[in-house]
């Protein structure tokens, strides 16, 4: 099964910004060198979020969570990078109760 409406889904820019490109961030230090080891950069932040709606829109949902916020949808496989090594990484997207569009949680490196 595909993310449902995966079309419509949103990846919030300060997440991308201000976590995964961020090698200052508490948490987020590590995602970001693991991106910026495949090309990925603050000042082109646009690719990662076109990356993360294509990651969505090509993969297969392979398992799902429901929470009490609603249901969180978990993606595997390649992830198109600009230096076109693509790295396999797990996305997590979330549905909330009564909505019905998708929206980016998080990225992380998965082994090939």
């Amino acid at each position: 099964m595909k993310l449902p409406n995966y079309e419509h889904a949103v990846v919030p820019d300060p997440k991308v910004r201000s976590y995964l490109l961020n090698e200052t961030h508490p948490v987020g230090q590590h995602k970001a060198i693991f991106l910026r080891s495949f090309g990925f950069t603050a000042d082109r932040w646009e690719e990662l979020i076109q990356a993360l709606l294509e990651h969505a829109a090509s993969h297969e949902v392979v398992s799902t969570l429901e929470t009490p916020e609603g249901i969180h949808f978990v993606i595997d496989g390649p992830m198109r990078s600009p230096d076109l090594r693509n790295p396999n990484v797990r996305t997590v997207w979330a549905i909330d109760t009564g909505q019905a569009i998708p929206r980016f949680i998080t990225a992380y490196p998965l082994a090939r």
